[in-house]
């Protein structure tokens, strides 16, 4: 068994009897799932559609925790009291003796389950924790969600930079089509259903080390997207899949840095049609 890895992750609370009514008109996912399951995966964009900030939802006694990255914890924060306006919510203060582990804690999780994303993003818990969260993705955790093709936008993206549908929230369950509006709702709408997303994150192979965050990829002469988070041999890349693939059908080579690229898409991915490419 693996040892629990604490991720850089932070924690607050959002309760009051409009929680679920206040959390529904933001998020991009269904909030009502938590009456039946005990964590979802979600975002906030900005009303153009593009992520503000993704996090997963707990169902608690007390009301909703969110679990964000540490760095987006107060923009999270100070988006959510803009909204509240007359709702019936409190907004907690960041949870300082929490942590948010990746794998395995029985005896010690408050609160634990599979990982809503991912079956291979395993098990996730919150424990009590001692001294500070890690200022950085841990690398065991960074390499298990790189191989399993599992981007992290606060690692990944920078804020409001990519679309909802672009960063795998369909793919990683993290939007409902059918629940109604939310923040950006068009936006996403809107891309589902004239399947315009054709650029998204993908894992890309290579022999080595990882070429830099944000060198550019490209095929032939065209500039198709960057590298993001890498390991030894694959990273996370965001770059145009149909360009990717178009280019791949005429022999062409993806490069990055000199290296050779290989597309190493999971089978969960939904990549663009041929009629979408063109």
């Amino acid at each position: 068994m693996t040892e629990p890895l604490r991720l850089d992750r932070a924690l607050f609370t959002v309760r009051g009897p409009d929680t679920t009514e206040f959390l529904q008109n933001l998020v991009t996912n269904d909030v009502t799932l938590l009456a039946r399951q005990p964590v979802i995966y979600a975002g906030i964009l900005s009303p153009q559609g593009k992520v503000t900030a993704d996090f997963m939802l707990w169902r608690t006694d007390e009301g909703v925790l969110l679990d964000v990255h540490a760095g987006a914890a107060d923009v999270l924060r100070a988006k959510l009291m803009l909204y509240r306006l007359r709702a019936k919510v409190e907004i907690g203060p960041i949870e300082a003796g929490l942590g948010v582990f990746s794998g395995d804690l029985t005896g010690r999780a408050i609160l634990s389950a599979a990982d809503p994303r991912l079956p291979e993003a395993g098990l996730r818990a919150i424990a009590l924790a001692q001294g500070a969260p890690p200022e950085a993705e841990p690398e065991a955790y960074r390499a298990r969600r790189i191989e399993a093709g599992l981007p992290d936008l606060a690692h990944d993206a920078a804020p409001e930079e990519v679309f909802a549908l672009e960063a795998l929230f369909e793919e990683l369950n993290g939007v409902d089509f059918q629940k109604g509006c939310f923040v950006g709702q068009e936006n996403v709408s809107r891309m589902k259903r004239r399947a315009t997303t054709r650029k998204k994150f993908c894992p890309v192979a290579f022999d080595g080390a990882a070429p830099p965050f944000g060198t550019a990829i490209t095929a032939g002469a065209a500039e198709i997207g960057s590298i993001r988070t890498g390991i030894e041999g694959r990273a996370i890349a965001l770059l145009r899949l149909d360009r990717a693939q178009e280019a791949l059908e005429k022999g062409e080579t993806l490069v990055a840095d000199g290296k050779a690229l290989h597309l190493a898409a999971p089978p969960w991915l939904i990549m663009p049609s041929a009629t979408e490419a063109a």
